[in-house]
């Protein structure tokens, strides 16, 4: 789904996504299509589901979002360095 289907199908929520289709453009993020993984009354429970499935699944590229925010404005941050795995 496109972002605008997201907010017009739930409106005025939190909800834990995952990009299906994305691309880098500049510093960027560009989220092409998207999918609804759940839905959250609060930012804070979106943070935990995201953090209990970001751990399950590092690979996946989870984003939690407020439907309110018009556009997805997603700056790419380039780590430098070596990174470990825990």
């Amino acid at each position: 789904m496109t972002w605008n289907e997201i907010r017009d199908r739930f409106p005025r929520q939190w909800l834990l996504v995952e990009a299906t289709a994305a691309h880098s453009a500049g510093d960027r993020r560009i989220l092409d299509d998207l999918a609804v993984l759940d839905t959250f009354s609060s930012g804070k429970t979106a943070m935990k589901a995201y953090l209990e499935q970001h751990a399950k699944n590092p690979q996946r590229e989870l984003y939690v979002l407020s439907s309110d925010r018009e556009d997805l404005d997603i700056e790419e941050i380039r780590w430098v360095g070596i990174r470990g795995v825990a």
